[in-house]
């Protein structure tokens, strides 16, 4: 029973999805409520503070559990690491305002569509619906099978027919005013956000809550100076965060609010067609494209008709891409898995842009609303934005944890002093707030503001740099990265593509090859007509548009496209776009080509093809291009040359980019509608007409930072979209593979049939082997090798490897991984995933990418940098205008910076507050406590200003081999941080316990003139004292006298010692700010201590001391200083010292793939060569994160 309740009352959100939650439900009592409230006053609204910061306290105690079905509230709970709570009210949607059409009431459906999760969810017969909003996305309770489902979308079950049959002819108008009504409005509205919430919000975090309780104190205890400065800072620190994300909400807001009132022309079943404003689309509806420029308001699938889209908005890449209409077809598999991967192609994308539509025979181009507002793919990148995955780094728990310790230590000071003021038979309300007076001195209320200080200066110097962030607290995560992805096109090497050659085939022989550029134009044949044809360019504003590779290979024919004519056909206009030879082409016998239609290009099928008639000629001609090993096997065997492969081989090891073409004549009747040729039928039987080799260079800055990344010791591996030969080539001439390391190539075959999934390892040939084209080969580079890795070889492996790899053989993938290099056609899911399993071993990952199929991984990274100026990069933390990578040990350097400088701001923050502590602890001794005008110089002069600039320090311009400490909490820190304050206690117990040895100490002073020649002050009998028991007598004391200096100048010693520079920042001179700013505060303090200025002394109230005393305290300064320099730099920050000490202990590191490097070296076994294994049954498929898995050939 028990069981059951737990199942109906928590149930997942989202299963499998990147935005996976856990949803409990609970129902309000009224009991507990009133107990509540009543809370909430006598606690002067401290526990409504408390229910704030912790939600799920809230609901437990508000509520009671229940099944969802009752629930009136409901709890949800995020899935990660973080557990982190929201509570949301259930609300209900009332139907029944809706004149509804008689007969909806008893058992018929709501909505003709009998599989829409709506009609499951309305209660009849009040024809109610219970829904809850979640991050922008609107459920529905489904009663069928008692959870949330999403509602603003088609449901997935649909079929192609289904699609075409139940939707085609648009939704009648009560349909569409009842999903109206439970999608809500199609809008991607992102409010800005008004300046009073976002100013509640910063207000109410619990460090600004602790601020205030300790400023109320001390300005009841009238330190009105010191606090209004930090009252000024918070309010200078609150200020610039509520405008930055002031900023941030209206620049997102501008961003999407364009496309949120596009006019659209919508046709209803009744109706007929009209003009509607987009705000009212609803999933189902249908629209026309009628040719006019559009920005897409929506999803939606084309039925009718093709389209010519621009997904730069989506993809970062303005690259024109054809969709097609979805196929017509009797299957009753769903239509998203009918189309395989591929059914991205005949889907529109909300926000990006309809360039061209061709309209078929039966009228404009027809499209079918897939889904509406936030669940639309342009939505998405708003919520990921909206919403971003909380970075889980330690340094921010490490400083709360920091913060608790300190709290205790206060504690401790509070139970003291209350010991020491009762013994005293002091009041109550002096023992009170001295009590706490000493609590809050331990802890510093500026460590928040200090620690976003350091990645404020980060990121306005990554900005100089032309680097872009969108979220700061990742600067530091950069300073911890230990592996880089990059992608190869457009990243590594150049983005577009030179044509170098072609390799005709004719009778199953390779013929001579033709070079590019050369002083003969190409001959017409079949090759020049494939070449001229086979592409998906369009003529926008006069200019050829279009894939860089499609455009590359057209250039080379010398051919030229018409815009587009339009041939009137009885039925309406007909796009046919044409091709004819230029001047400088070859002259061929043909007037020019017709591109009838288009199979287009997708990553998952490697391949595109066109059907085409060559002007006032009757037969149809199907021409293909495409991956080599895909174009081949849909070609008749006998016209695939014997030595394909061998060929294919040669080029492809150099690192080119080789394409194949094919072509058939299509055997079809007079009056045939080409758009209904199924694709499958039309790509068989055909003819090998060749290979077409282009290059790839690599870009000059590539080989210097893989080498300077070398030289740190982070590994580079190579995700691509390309072919494994050519990708394992350009990293042997990048360097990330060195000369004599081997490769061994993974390939990993499915199960089939009766044989099990398998694995295959093979040695990859070295390219010495090759003669094809003389390359010199010798790279005369020392071989760097990685922390303790003595390994000399490479696995490198292609997609579908991967994919079997992580089904049947993932128990082998973490080895694999430790020393993979090379991973070639990648899809985007895959990416995404490989860099989810780096994470998995403890790597910190950066991922690099020019944005268009990297989105996934990009976002996924511990840092993702787009070099990309399209708006796309908002899925990248980083976004780099110059589009090379040299960006990435930029962003490594300022990252360990960055870190190094928080660390370096909180400990001297821990110290000063310690040191504060302890000073102000030895005078409670004897009742006294440090002067308002003390407190201040040490608090303002010293600290604030210290804070603001010790993180001004650059970023060291060589990065070492190794990486700063990743935790707050770690040896080498917390020593230091121990043994200063150990310095600090011994030297002001020094000099509080010998002031009182002095001949001329007095307990109770009053006199603080100097006498002229600087002679002991004559001691003062007890009686004198009595008249001066003002507010002064707390402070007046030698002993206060000598810890004064002693404190503040031992906080100046301080932050010098920790601003360390090399080897991650520059050495602390050439800060200047701050180094002139030392010395200046130490100016000042010796002045104060040294002047003998009646007036500098009744202001700061001091006692005159003998000069030469003066002199020991200087002194006693002096050694603390040299001690705590030598500890610092000589011992602490001794790298080979910690490595010895490391040693002794036989301690190693953690990570997970330390672990396996250190088990592989120790396998004689490994790495397995000519080898096969054999997989198990499958473990669970791997879940591919559909974010926006682009088609692109990368």
């Amino acid at each position: 029973m028990e069981k059951k309740l737990w199942k109906d009352h928590c149930v997942l959100l989202n299963k499998d999805e990147e935005n996976e939650l856990e949803i409990f439900g609970y129902k309000t009592q009224g009991w507990r409520r009133a107990f509540c409230t009543a809370g909430y006053i006598l606690s002067c609204g401290a526990l409504l503070l408390l229910f704030y910061w912790k939600p799920e306290w809230d609901v437990w105690a508000n509520c009671i559990r229940c099944s969802l079905e009752e629930a009136d509230v409901v709890l949800l709970r995020t899935t990660d690491e973080f557990q982190r709570y929201t509570r949301k009210k259930v609300t209900w949607i009332d139907l029944s305002t809706l004149a509804l059409p008689v007969g909806s009431n008893s058992d018929g459906h709501l909505v003709a569509d009998k599989d829409s999760v709506i009609n499951r969810a309305v209660m009849k017969p009040q024809l109610k619906i219970r829904c809850i909003q979640v991050q922008k996305i609107r459920y529905i309770w489904d009663f069928s099978v008692k959870e949330f489902k999403k509602v603003g979308s088609l449901e997935d079950s649909n079929t192609c027919h289904s699609i075409h049959h139940k939707f085609g002819a648009g939704l009648t108008r009560e349909e569409q005013k009842i999903r109206q009504l439970v999608c809500g409005p199609n809008a991607i509205e992102v409010e800005i956000r008004p300046i009073w919430k976002l100013l509640f919000k910063e207000i109410l975090n619990p460090f600004y809550v602790f601020q205030a309780f300790t400023l109320t104190l001390w300005l009841s205890q009238g330190y009105i100076e010191y606090s209004v400065a930090i009252i000024i800072l918070s309010i200078i620190s609150v200020g610039l965060t509520v405008y930055d994300l002031r900023q941030q909400s209206t620049k997102l807001h501008d961003l999407v609010e364009e496309h949120n009132k596009v006019q659209v022309t919508v046709c209803t079943k009744s109706e007929g067609c009209k003009e509607l404003e987009s705000c009212y689309l609803v999933p189902g509806d249908m629209f026309l494209l009628d040719g006019k420029k559009l920005s897409l308001p929506c999803d939606a699938i084309l039925i009718d008709g093709t389209c010519i889209v621009n997904e730069g908005m989506l993809t970062g890449e303005s690259v024109p891409v054809t969709k097609t209409p979805l196929p017509l077809v009797e299957s009753l598999m769903p239509w998203k898995t009918h189309s395989m991967e591929d059914y991205r192609r005949h889907v529109l994308f909300c926000g990006t842009e309809v360039i061209q539509t061709k309209a078929t025979g039966k009228g404009p181009a027809r499209a079918i609303v897939l889904q509406t507002g936030f669940n639309t793919a342009k939505g998405d990148l708003v919520r990921s934005i909206l919403y971003p995955k909380p970075v889980n780094f330690k340094l921010y728990r490490d400083a709360f944890k920091f913060i608790v310790g300190l709290s205790v230590i206060g504690v401790f000071g509070l139970i003291y002093t209350v010991c020491v003021f009762v013994s005293h038979g002091k009041p109550v309300a002096d023992v009170v707030t001295m009590a706490l007076l000493l609590l809050t001195a331990a802890v510093p209320p500026a460590i928040p503001a200090a620690l976003t200080t350091g990645t404020v200066y980060a990121q306005r110097r990554l900005k100089k740099k032309k680097i872009f962030c969108i979220s700061p607290q990742r600067i530091n995560i950069c300073g911890q990265i230990n592996l880089v992805c990059f992608d190869k096109t457009g990243t590594l090497t150049e983005d577009g593509l030179d044509l170098w050659g072609i390799i005709p085939s004719e009778g199953s022989r390779f013929q001579k090859i033709h070079k590019f550029p050369s002083s003969t134009p190409l001959p017409w044949g079949p090759v020049c007509g494939a070449m001229a044809s086979c592409h998906s360019l369009v003529v926008l504003d006069k200019k050829i548009q279009g894939d860089p590779l499609d455009l590359k290979m057209f250039e080379g024919t010398h051919w030229e496209i018409e815009d587009c004519s339009t041939a009137q056909d009885g039925a309406g206009a007909l796009n046919i776009c044409v091709v004819r030879p230029g001047l400088k082409a070859s002259s061929a016998p043909v007037e020019g080509i017709a591109i009838l239609h288009q199979f287009p290009f997708s990553s998952g099928l490697q391949r595109m093809s066109v059907v085409s008639q060559k002007i006032g000629e009757e037969q149809y001609d199907l021409y293909m291009k495409g991956a080599p090993e895909i174009v081949s096997s849909f070609c008749r065997q006998d016209t695939v040359p014997v030595n394909f492969l061998k060929e294919l081989k040669t080029y492809t090891s150099q690192g080119f980019r080789v394409i194949a073409l094919a072509h058939k004549v299509l055997n079809l009747g007079k009056d045939v509608d080409v758009n209904s040729l199924e694709r499958e039928e039309a790509e068989s039987e055909l003819v090998f007409l060749g290979l077409l080799v282009m290059e790839n260079r690599l870009k000059q800055e590539t080989k210097p930072v893989l080498r300077e990344l070398a030289a740190a010791r982070i590994r580079s591996v190579m995700v691509t979209g390309d072919n494994l030969q050519t990708a394992v080539t350009v990293a042997r001439n990048a360097g990330m593979i060195h000369t004599g390391s081997k490769v061994i190539l993974i390939e990993a075959k499915e199960p089939e049939g009766s044989a099990p999934a398998s694995i295959a390892w093979r040695l990859a040939e070295d390219c010495k082997a090759n003669t094809a084209a003389p390359r010199v080969c010798a790279n005369t580079e020392e071989k760097i090798t990685l922390e303790g890795e003595t390994y000399n070889y490479h696995f490198a492996m292609n997609g579908k490897s991967y994919q079997v790899i992580i089904k049947y053989f993932y128990n082998l993938l973490p080895k694999i991984l430790v020393n993979a290099t090379v991973f070639a056609r990648m899809s985007p899911g895959q990416k995404s995933s490989l860099v989810e399993e780096f994470q998995k071993l403890d790597y910190y990952v950066g991922m690099c990418g020019d944005g268009a199929n990297d989105c996934g991984a990009l976002k996924m990274a511990h840092a993702g940098i787009s070099l990309s100026e399209q708006e796309a990069s908002v899925a990248s933390p980083f976004t780099s205008q110059i589009p090379n990578i040299q960006c990435v040990p930029e962003l490594i350097r300022e990252g360990r910076a960055a870190l190094v400088a928080s660390f370096a701001v909180v400990k001297y923050l821990t110290l000063y507050g310690l040191i504060q502590f302890v000073g102000t602890a030895l005078l409670f001794w004897q009742l006294q406590i440090f002067g308002n005008h003390q407190y201040l110089i040490q608090d303002v002069i010293i600290t604030l200003l210290v804070c603001l600039t010790m993180s001004l320090t650059e970023a060291y311009p060589k990065l070492a081999p190794y990486r700063p400490p990743g935790q707050l909490i770690s040896p080498p820190l917390l020593l230091s941080i121990i043994l200063n304050v150990c310095f600090t206690i011994a030297m002001q117990t020094c000099g509080f316990l010998l002031v009182k040895q002095q001949p001329w100490y007095v307990a109770l002073a009053s006199q603080r003139h100097c006498s002229p020649g600087n002679q002991t002050v004559p001691p003062t009998s007890p009686g004198e004292n009595a008249t001066s028991s003002g507010p002064q007598s707390t402070v007046l004391s030698y002993e206060d006298t000598t810890l004064w200096p002693l404190s503040s100048i031992n906080c100046i010693i301080v932050a010098f010692v920790f601003s360390k520079g090399k080897p991650f920042r520059k050495p602390i001179y050439t800060n200047y700010v701050f180094s002139v700013l030392l010395a200046l505060q130490l100016a000042i303090c010796l002045f104060l201590f040294f002047a003998d200025i009646d007036a500098v002394y009744s202001g700061m109230q001091f006692l005159c001391t003998p000069v030469i005393w003066r002199v020991y305290v200087l002194l006693m300064l002096l050694v603390t200083f040299c001690v705590s320099l030598f500890t610092e730099d000589i011992i602490l920050q001794n790298k080979h010292l910690w490595l010895l000490i490391k040693a002794l202990f036989g301690y190693q590191s953690n990570s997970q793939y330390r672990k396996w490097q250190r088990m592989l070296q120790s396998d004689p076994s490994w790495p397995p060569l000519n080898a096969k294994d054999i997989g198990a049954k499958s473990t669970d498929e791997i879940y591919i994160n559909p974010t926006y898995e682009n088609s692109d050939e990368e």
